[in-house]
Formats: structure tokens, C-alpha cells, sequence
């Protein structure tokens, strides 16, 4: 029983099973999957070791004892009580083969049909790279810009018709953007922008909305032709004054922000929150000078948080914004307020 209409597993947000090696798995999976290897990682470097030196058949011999050794029923009975609570998951392996292909029958054995991916996860990543390298290319763009803190990823929040790509990075876009949770990995967040973008195709929407991004989302890189497609569109530019801006940022960055490191870090976090935005100064140091950088440090050590943030936007923000607007070649087709921003975008939705 293979499957190959990937995009229905995209558009039904399908859950999968995963039998690769955990070391494959972190390096890049898949939306809803879960990891319950058939073969660990010192077990697959065997394998792979046996293939290269005498071949397939003497592989899947080494592979079969060790997984008797191991314990056949064990992974068998870990299989079914995921499949019993995701009745309509699918399963991979990395080329659809020999480990999905064992996983399948075992479960047989035991009367659980469950279908795989024909081709499994190379396959189903070469359809995702290839959808989103043309939904990109086909959708027509609307992308919000705006100077930090102007409140774009509030905004985003209301439109129905956008992919939110800072969200999807795990990350604010900035020097001071870091989640307490890592980033995902650079293929987890391609596979991931990829299903947005499937997704967002089958809404039928006249127009994407997408964040005004560099090619780098924190250490998640937009693939090339995808980042370039996105951003061959029309410009939107979000206006709010610097009182409002200092007040979206200090309640994004301060409060919120130390809220999410006492949640994990207890009575210590905010001294972590401390340190993390020290490094994030830090990182900026060439660029603001050292006096400017002496003041601003000097801010936020006093804990005159509102005062540092509005010295930061003025002093390192606003100019590097200015900047890349005055040599951007999208063209501006609406500046203005929350309200009239949002209803240009609904209008053209």
C-alpha cells in the first residue's frame, strides 16, 4: 500500500511516521512527524558500512539480526500505540524501500495496515522544494514593510491571505529576535515554508502577504529562488510614531520576552533575558560606534528600558531601514496606518 498524492498529505496536516534513524530525523523531517526509529544510529553505520563492503542482500542480513537482537517486538508494539492515537498516519523511511517496506509487514503481522510513502522522505521533499519554488513564483506578493516596532507582525495576525515567515523560523528577525525555543532546523523550516505555501494556494487567495525579510530569518536561510520570487512584489509600508513603536517593542521584547524566560528558567530568568539582550548588543557594537554603543549599553544596564529601546530605533534601526528602502526596487503601492494598511490588503485579498 504506497501513497503518493503528497499534497493531500499537506492540506489534510497528515501525521507521519518516521522509521529513519534519529540522526536523519534531525537533520530534517517533516510537519506532524514522529520519530520511532527501526534502526538506531550505530545500527544504520553498521549497515551501511556491510553495503558498501559486500552489497544489498548482505546488508538486509546484518539488519535483520540486529534487530532481532534488539527486539522486533518492541518497535512493532511502540508503532501501534502511535498509530492507535494517529489512526491516519502515514509511514516513511528515507527512500520508501527496505525500512518502510519491513515496518509495513511487521505491523501486517500483527493486522495493522498502514500506508507509505512511494519514494518516502526523498520523494516527498523533492515535491515540496518544487511546489514552493512554484507557488512563490506564481503567487502574486504583497510585502509589509515598515520600521521596527511599527506593529507588522500584529498586523499579520489579522490577515487572512499572509504566511507569517518569522513565525515559521522561530525567530523575530532581528539582533534581539531569539526564542527561548531553538530554531528549527534549516530543512524543517524549508519543508515547513513549503506547506504554508501549499496551504495557502489552495485557499485561492488573489494576493500572498509576506513580512518585508532579508534572505536570513536568524540562522534560517529562505532558499534562494523562493526568497527572490517573494520578494518580486509590491511594497506596503506601515506608518506608527515613535511613542507607539518604543511601546509595541518594549512590550515585545521586555515583557513578554522575560515572561517566556521565567517560564523556563524560574527566579533566574530574567537575569538570563539580561544576559541574551547584553549579547545582542554586543553583536551590533561595530556598527553603532563605541559612544553610541556606550549609551545604549548603558540604558539598558540602568534598567531604563523604554529609554534604551527608543535610543536603539533611532540610533541603529531607522537608519539601517531607511537604507535598505531607498535601494529597494519594489515598488511602494500603499503607505499608511494600521487600519489603512489592513484595508488595502483585505481589499486586494
Amino acid at each position: 500500500m504506497l501513497i503518493d498524492d503528497f499534497r493531500s498529505i499537506v492540506l489534510q496536516n497528515r501525521d507521519l511516521l518516521d522509521v529513519r534513524a534519529p540522526v536523519e530525523f534531525e537533520k530534517g523531517a517533516f510537519t506532524n512527524a514522529v520519530n520511532i526509529p527501526i534502526l538506531n544510529d550505530s545500527q544504520r553505520h553498521l549497515i551501511g558500512i556491510e553495503y558498501k563492503k559486500n552489497g544489498n542482500a548482505s546488508a538486509i542480513m546484518l539488519a535483520e539480526k540486529l534487530i532481532q537482537k534488539e527486539g522486533k517486538e518492541r518497535r512493532v508494539k511502540e508503532w501501534i500505540a502511535y498509530i492507535k492515537e494517529h489512526p491516519n498516519a502515514f509511514l516513511y523511511c528515507f527512500r520508501g524501500g527496505q525500512r518502510s517496506g519491513i515496518a509495513q509487514e511487521w505491523l501486517a503481522e500483527k493486522g495493522i495496515e498502514i500506508k507509505r510513502l512511494n519514494g518516502g522522505y526523498k520523494a516527498f521533499r523533492n515535491y515540496l522544494m518544487q511546489e514552493a519554488i512554484r507557488i512563490s513564483k506564481e503567487s502574486k506578493t504583497l510585502i509589509l514593510g515598515g520600521y521596527t516596532g511599527s506593529g507588522k507582525t500584529i498586523l499579520l495576525q489579522e490577515v487572512k491571505n499572509c504566511i507569517d515567515l518569522e513565525a515559521i523560523a522561530n525567530h523575530k528577525g532581528s539582533s534581539f529576535g531569539n526564542n527561548i525555543t531553538k530554531q528549527p532546523s534549516q530543512i524543517d523550516f524549508e519543508n515547513s515554508l513549503a506547506y504554508a505555501l501549499i496551504q495557502f494556494e489552495e485557499k485561492k487567495f488573489n494576493h500572498l502577504v509576506v513580512e518585508h525579510e532579508s534572505h536570513n530569518i536568524g540562522r534560517a536561510f529562505m532558499p534562494k529562488e523562493v526568497y527572490t520570487n517573494l520578494m518580486d512584489g509590491e511594497l506596503i509600508l506601515l506608518e506608527a510614531p515613535l511613542e507607539e513603536r518604543v511601546e509595541i517593542s518594549h512590550d515585545e521584547y521586555v515583557l513578554k520576552a522575560q515572561e517566556m524566560y521565567i517560564d523556563k528558567y524560574g527566579v533566574e530568568g530574567v537575569e538570563r533575558w539580561r544576559e541574551d539582550v547584553t549579547k545582542g548588543i554586543f553583536k551590533i557594537k561595530k556598527r553603532l560606534g563605541d559612544e553610541k554603543y556606550r549609551i545604549i549599553h548603558t540604558l539598558f544596564e540602568k534598567e531604563l528600558y523604554k529609554e534604551f529601546i527608543e535610543k536603539l530605533l533611532v540610533e541603529y534601526y531607522d537608519p539601517v531601514y531607511k537604507y535598505q528602502i531607498q535601494k529597494s526596487t519594489i515598488p511602494v503601492v500603499c503607505q499608511g496606518t494600521k487600519e489603512e494598511v489592513l484595508d488595502f490588503i483585505r481589499a486586494r485579498a
